[in-house]
C-alpha cells in the first residue's frame, strides 16, 4: 500500500488546472476555466474548472469531482494507480509500506523493464527518420502502407537496422543489463554473443493504458520462408499478451465518447482507421479474444463491434470468443467487410465517411449473426440442428446477470422464432444450462475446500440435478420437431381412436371432436404430410366411415404407408411406464390415455393458432391509424389473450409455443 506521507505530498503538489488541462484545453473565464467536456461530445463549452475550490463540474452531463477523480475517470484507473499516475508526474518517490523483499524485487524489474523499453522506442524510431537505411527501408513502407509521417510519430513507429548488434551495442553502451535486454525479447544469444532480435524489421510498440511501452511487434519485410512475418515480445512481468490490446492507449478517449469500441484483427488496421479519423479502434493482434482483453474493453465501454474480412476464415475468427463477451454483459456486433477487403485497405479505398456508414448499415447481433451461419451450415441435418440448439442455449445461459436478463429473454425469443422451435421448452434448455454450470462450479469449490459463504446446500444441489433430470425432455431435438410431433400425435390418435367414444354422454366419436374442432385442420397443421394424411382421413369420414390404422398400413400409396408406419410407433406407453415404477405415481398411459391425448392435442394446436393470430392482430394494429379499426384489434387481442389464457389453464404442464 502506498504510504500515508506519499499520499499526502502528492495531494499537496496537486494543482487541478494543471492536471485537467492535461487532456482538456481550457480558457480562463473570471476566477474559473472554462473548456469542451472530456466525458461527452458538446461544441458549446460547459465544464468548469475551480481553481479555489480545486473541483470541476460539466453542465451539460452532471459530472464532477476532484483531480484524483478526474485522473480515475479520464484514465480509467483505480485509486492507486492515479495516485502512481500523479506521483510520477510531480516526481513524487513513491514509498509503500509492508512490500516483502521479493515483491520489492518484482516492481524494480518491472521499472527497469518499462526503461529498457522507452529507450528501445526512442533508438528504433531516431533509426527510421535519421539513419539511410530507416528512411530508405523502413520509412519507405510505411509510406506505402500510405501512412503520413504525423502517423508513424503518433504511434512512435520504428526500424532495426539489418545488422548483427547495432542495437544492443548501443543499449549496452548506455548501461542496460544484458539479461533484462533478453528478457524483453529486443536481444538474443547467437553464437554465444548477443545479437538483434528484430534486425531488418519495421517496429510497432505495444503500449499499456497509460502510454508506456509494455513490448514490440516487429515485422519482416523481405519474404522468408524461414523466418516468421511478424515477432512479438516475449511475455514477461510487464508485458502479457493476453491482457492487451493493441491501440488502446490510443483510443480509449474515442471509445468512452462514442461509447463504441471496434475491434479489427492487425496493427495496421488500427493505424489506417485512426489516421483516416475512426480513433475508437483496436486490435486483437490475430489471435483469440480473452477475458481479460474484454473486461479492458468494459472499461470503456459495453458496446463491441468486431470488424473481420468477409471470407470463411473472417467468419470463423469472429465466433471465437463470442460466449465470453456474453458473459462480460459485452452487447456485440459484427461487421463482416466485402470479400479481398480487410480494414486497412477498406478504409483507404472507401474514405472514413463511407466506412462509418458501411459499419451502422451492416451491423450484426453476434448471437443471431451466429445462428444463421450455423443454420446454413446444418441445413437438413437433423443431428446438426440438435446440435445448434445446444450451442444457442449454451450461449444463451452465459446471460445470467441480473441486469441482462431482458436481454437474455429477448434472445430466446428471436432464436425460437428463427429455429422454428417452442420458446417455453427453449427456456427450460437455456436455465438447464445454467443449473449445470452453477452444480458445477460449486462442486469445484467443494473439492477445493473453498466454499464460498453463500454456497448453496447438498440439498440445493440435489434440487437443481432433479429439476434437469425431470426438464431432460427439453432436449434439443424434440424442441426443434415438438410441432411436428403434435401434429403427427393428430394422426396417430385418429388411427389408434378415431372409432373410440369420445365421451359417455354422447354417441360422439374422437373423430367427431377433431373434425368438429373450432378451426378445420387445414389452418391448424403445417406440415403437408399430416395435411395428406389427414384429407385422405376426412375423405372417408365424410362418406361415413372411419379408417383404422390397417388401411393406411397397407395403403397403395408406398410413400404414404411407410410414413404412417413411423408416426405409429410408441414409445410414450414405455416411458409413462418407468414414471411409474420410479416415482411411484400413478399414470394414465397408453390406450388409457387417448381421451387425454386427444384434448391435449387438439388445444396445442388451437392454442398454437391463437398464438399466430395474435401476432398477425398486433402487426395489424401497428399499421393502422383509424381509432376505430385499433380499437377493434385491441378488443380481438383481449379475447384472444383469454382463450389463450383459459386453454394454457386447462391444459396444466403442457408446453406451448
Amino acid at each position: 500500500m502506498i504510504t500515508q506521507n506519499t499520499i499526502q505530498q502528492i495531494l499537496n503538489r496537486i494543482d487541478i488546472v494543471d492536471i485537467v488541462g492535461s487532456f482538456v484545453k481550457l480558457k480562463k473565464r473570471g476566477a474559473n476555466y472554462l473548456g469542451n467536456c472530456p466525458f461527452h461530445n458538446e461544441k458549446t463549452p460547459s465544464f468548469t474548472v475551480s481553481p479555489s475550490k480545486e473541483i470541476y463540474k460539466c453542465f451539460g452531463c452532471g459530472v464532477s469531482g476532484n483531480a484524483i477523480s478526474f485522473v480515475m475517470e479520464h484514465e480509467k484507473y483505480s485509486y492507486v494507480e492515479a495516485l502512481r499516475w500523479l506521483a510520477q508526474r510531480y516526481q513524487i518517490e513513491v514509498e509503500e509500506t509492508e512490500v516483502s523483499a521479493e515483491r520489492k524485487q518484482q516492481l524494480q524489474l518491472a521499472d527497469s523493464l518499462y526503461i529498457i523499453n522507452g529507450f528501445a522506442k526512442e533508438y528504433f524510431a531516431d533509426t527510421l527518420f535519421n539513419s539511410e537505411e530507416g528512411q530508405n527501408v523502413g520509412l519507405s513502407y510505411f509510406e506505402e502502407r500510405g501512412f503520413t509521417e504525423e502517423t508513424t510519430r503518433k504511434f512512435q513507429l520504428g526500424y532495426c537496422l539489418n545488422t548483427r548488434d547495432a542495437f544492443v551495442k548501443a543499449a549496452t553502451a548506455k548501461g542496460y543489463n544484458l539479461e533484462y535486454l533478453q528478457k524483453t525479447g529486443l536481444v538474443t544469444i547467437r553464437n554465444e554473443q548477443p545479437a538483434d532480435n528484430y534486425r531488418g524489421r519495421v517496429i510497432f510498440p505495444i503500449h499499456n493504458q497509460s502510454g508506456k511501452v509494455l513490448g514490440f511487434g516487429a515485422r519482416i519485410l523481405v519474404k522468408s520462408d524461414k523466418a516468421p512475418k511478424y515477432i512479438n515480445s516475449p511475455e514477461n512481468e510487464i508485458y502479457v499478451k493476453s491482457r492487451v490490446l493493441y491501440g488502446t492507449y490510443f483510443a480509449r478517449h474515442a471509445i468512452d465518447k462514442l461509447n463504441e469500441c471496434l475491434l479489427v484483427e492487425g496493427y495496421t488496421d488500427v493505424i489506417s482507421l485512426h489516421q483516416a479519423g475512426v480513433e475508437n479502434v483496436v486490435a486483437s493482434s490475430g489471435t483469440s479474444l480473452t477475458q481479460d482483453q474484454l473486461r479492458l474493453i468494459k472499461k470503456y465501454t459495453n458496446n463491441l463491434t468486431i470488424i473481420y474480412d468477409g471470407d470463411a476464415a473472417g467468419i470463423k475468427a469472429a465466433l471465437r470468443g463470442l460466449d465470453m463477451a456474453i458473459e462480460e454483459g459485452l452487447n456485440v456486433k459484427l461487421v463482416l467487410l466485402p470479400e479481398k477487403e480487410d480494414p486497412d485497405s477498406y478504409i483507404q479505398r472507401i474514405g472514413a465517411v463511407a466506412f462509418r456508414e458501411f459499419i451502422e448499415e451492416n451491423k450484426q447481433d453476434f448471437v443471431l449473426f451466429k445462428l444463421q451461419i450455423s443454420m446454413k451450415d446444418a441445413g437438413n441435418d437433423s443431428v446438426k440442428k440438435s446440435q445448434l440448439v445446444n450451442e444457442i442455449a449454451e450461449t444463451i445461459s452465459k446471460i445470467d446477470k441480473a441486469e441482462d436478463f431482458t436481454k437474455q429473454q429477448d434472445y430466446i425469443r428471436q432464436c425460437s422464432q428463427v429455429l422454428k422451435i417452442d420458446e417455453q421448452g427453449l427456456i427450460q434448455l437455456v436455465n438447464k444450462f445454467i443449473r449445470e454450470r452453477i452444480t458445477k462450479r460449486e462442486q469445484t469449490s467443494r473439492n477445493n475446500n473453498n466454499a464460498p459463504d453463500d454456497d448453496l446446500s447438498d440439498e440445493a444441489i440435489a434440487a437443481m440435478e432433479a429439476m434437469a433430470e425431470a426438464e431432460a425432455g427439453y432436449t434439443a431435438e424434440n424442441l426443434f420437431n415438438k410441432d411436428e410431433k403434435q401434429e403427427k400425435e393428430l394422426v396417430k390418435i385418429l388411427l389408434r381412436f378415431g372409432d373410440k367414444p369420445f365421451s359417455d354422454e354422447a354417441q360422439n366419436t374422437v373423430a367427431d371432436y377433431v373434425f368438429h374442432l373450432p378451426y378445420d385442420f387445414e389452418s391448424l397443421v403445417d406440415s403437408e404430410l399430416v395435411k395428406r394424411i389427414l384429407r385422405e382421413y376426412k375423405r372417408i369420414y365424410d362418406e361415413g366411415n372411419i379408417p383404422d390404422k390397417k388401411w393406411f398400413l397397407y395403403h397403395e400409396d408406398q410413400d404414404l404407408s411407410k410414413n404412417i408406419a413411423l408416426i405409429l410407433e410408441d414409445r410414450e406407453a414405455d416411458l409413462s411406464l418407468n414414471w411409474k415404477e420410479r416415482f411411484e405415481i400413478d399414470t394414465v398411459y397408453g390406450d388409457n390415455a387417448y381421451l387425454k391425448d386427444t384434448i391435449s392435442t387438439s388445444n396445442y394446436l388451437i392454442l398454437r393458432k391463437i398464438k399466430k393470430m395474435l401476432v398477425e392482430n398486433q402487426e395489424e394494429a401497428g399499421r393502422l391509424s383509424d381509432y376505430e379499426e385499433i380499437k377493434r384489434c385491441m378488443e380481438l387481442h383481449q379475447h384472444l389473450k383469454q382463450l389463450e389464457k383459459e386453454l394454457t389453464q386447462g391444459l396444466g404442464t403442457v408446453i406451448f409455443k
